[in-house]
């Protein structure tokens, strides 16, 4: 996992050394091992390094003998297959990433991303044609950010933030997109709230020439096509691509262990895991001592003395709260309001000091439709449509308008309208959408920031390819029937590792925020409404009573405003974070 970011200018522009460096530097906790540029008449291609397949070698940029240069971040699992395939290229070193380069030459720019299997944004400057690709993962697992500069040409890079910390953008809101993040929690599609600052999409490669974007490819998901046949041979297949699917995700030269919520995703993995490793598998889990949501430590520590792994426990306390929410807030530079951004900050934070990779359960819910949502869109007719996210957070709250914060669905009612045009069932349609917004925007991007924080590579099994292909070869009642979601999954759990319960109700997992923030709403009701970022959205009355109510809904309102506060501070106003949120807030 790494950092990569650089300029691609009009003939006759020379990129700024000064750029570089700053990105150099604003990347360097992605890739602490090593860094490398190379530079050309009018482009500049920058990497830092974490090592983790061939540690001693894969220095980057990458170049290919017909003059391809190439800088990765992330990890192609298929490395080994593809090194096999093209026997006759001549590799450099052993890095997984390199076999991107053959690939590229024999396939080109259009489809050659199809034959890749892992997670990964990267730039291939091809120097023979002046042609730069920007390419990112099918299922938006690593970052990529990009701008058009007022001069001519384009800015890259794997944080928003290195494009601000640069100069070359000036730090301004985008209103359409703020109002899409405080309604929904996060936002869609290629913008971003900063600005100027756009996102390469999932699956999609952008095509850079004479510093304009001249084409753009996209990867299409595969077709549902249900397959009849047993429930046996589905449970077989199961287990057979899961399997494959962590086996080649456990393909590093150092450590790795894994985050073990006790939910069915991590109890999958653990198995899977233990039965691949020649040694105890190292877990992590964390809970919330003394609050009203539900702990999962119990169940995690469960499953991890079945399977003897080296587990270790943690705590957040309110006291984490108010400490770590400045520094999880500089990671969101593209802002989303995950409440379980906090404890999976301070999880990586403890995990990194033993390990460079830990495996997640992310995306086991999106592809096996596992939240209960995917049941409320197959209820009956009668009961009238499910529409998801009709109302934003601030829309639910009673007796109050938000003028700053409306039109903020627009761009999702036009993800619908397209996701609806492609015929699908109503469960299809409802995880389509979650793929295409939810999962990269909201879950990945959590995921990428809090760990890559803290140097620590976050790998995603159930986001695999032919994980996807397999549930798309699923017909519907396989994934969701009755009061369950997770069908096949469940179903195999239930015989092969009983010990999770896999058919015990779904609790979630729950931050208890709105506790804390309840216990000091009148001084936070003081402090956010005379925030600069909020005085533009709302007026002083509105944000008291927001933080004075009790129950979820504005509760859950107050938390967007704090945190959004935090995060304006910082990635608006230029403020380095404190461990102390209040302090933070009253030095506005």
């Amino acid at each position: 996992m790494c950092g990569i970011a650089g300029l691609l200018l009009p003939d006759g522009q020379v990129p700024s050394q000064n750029v570089l460096e700053s990105f150099k530097t604003a990347l360097h906790h992605r890739g602490p091992d090593d860094a490398g540029e190379v530079l050309f008449h009018s482009a500049a291609l920058v990497h830092t390094r974490l090592s983790i397949i061939d540690v001693r070698g894969g220095h980057q940029p990458l170049t290919s003998p017909s003059g391809a240069h190439l800088v990765v971040n992330g990890e192609i699992y298929n490395y080994i297959e593809l090194r096999q395939k093209y026997q006759d290229y001549p590799f450099t070193c052993q890095s997984d990433a390199e076999a991107i380069l053959p690939l590229y030459h024999e396939k080109g720019e259009e489809t050659f991303t199809e034959d890749l299997r892992g997670m990964y944004a990267f730039c291939l400057y091809d120097a023979t044609r002046n042609r730069a690709l920007l390419s990112r993962d099918r299922f938006g697992i690593k970052p990529l950010y990009y701008m058009s500069l007022a001069e001519g040409g384009v800015a890259f890079a794997s944080e928003a933030s290195a494009l601000l910390s640069s100069g070359l953008t000036p730090r301004i809101i985008n209103p359409a997109a703020r109002a899409e993040a405080l309604q929904m929690g996060f936002t869609i599609n290629d913008k971003t709230v900063t600005g100027f600052i756009k996102r390469v999409l999932p699956g999609e490669t952008l095509v850079i020439e004479k510093g304009k974007i001249v084409a753009r490819y996209k990867q299409a998901p595969p077709l549902y096509k249900p397959k009849k046949t047993t429930e046996k041979m589905y449970l077989d297949s199961l287990e057979a691509t899961l399997r494959d699917s962590v086996r080649v995700h456990l393909r590093s030269d150092v450590p790795y262990g894994l985050f073990l919520s006790g939910g069915l995703d991590s109890a999958t993995l653990l198995k899977l895991m233990t039965e691949e490793s020649d040694q105890p598998v190292k877990t992590y889990t964390i809970g919330f001592s003394g609050t009203g949501v539900h702990d999962e430590r119990d169940q995690a520590k469960r499953l991890s003395d079945h399977f003897q792994s080296d587990h270790t426990e943690l705590d957040f306390s309110e006291k984490d709260f108010w400490q770590l929410l400045p520094f999880v807030a500089q990671t969101a530079d593209d802002l989303n309001f995950d409440q379980a951004m906090l404890p999976t900050y301070k999880l990586a934070s403890v995990a990194a000091k033993d390990l460079k990779v830990v495996l997640s359960g992310e995306g086991g819910d999106e592809l096996f439709a596992g939240y209960r949502r995917y049941q409320k869109a197959l209820r009956p007719w009668f009961m009238g449509p499910y529409t998801p996210r009709k109302k934003g957070f601030f829309d639910r709250l009673k007796k109050q308008t938000f003028p700053h914060l409306s039109g903020w669905r627009h761009d999702f009612g036009q993800l619908e309208n397209l996701t609806s045009q492609k015929s699908l069932s109503k469960l299809r349609y409802q995880l389509s959408l979650d793929q295409a917004s939810w999962l990269p925007n909201d879950l990945l991007l959590k995921l990428d920031r809090c760990l890559m924080a803290h140097s620590l590579e976050g790998r995603t099994p159930f986001l695999d390819p032919i994980v996807q292909d397999f549930t798309a070869s699923l017909p519907d009642h396989f994934l969701v029937r009755k009061q369950y979601g997770k069908w096949i999954m469940r179903r195999w759990l239930a015989k092969s590792l009983p010990e999770s319960q896999p058919f015990e109700k779904k609790k979630g997992f729950r931050v208890p925020v709105g506790e804390w923030i309840s216990a000091r709403g009148p001084r936070l009701a003081s402090l956010v409404a005379r925030q600069d970022g909020i005085e533009e959205i709302m007026p002083y009355e509105q944000v008291k009573a927001i933080f004075l109510g009790t129950d979820d809904r504005t509760l859950f309102a107050a938390w967007q405003l704090l945190f959004y506060a935090v995060w304006h501070q910082i990635h608006i106003n230029g403020k380095e974070p404190v461990p102390d949120t209040l302090s933070m807030l009253a030095k506005c």
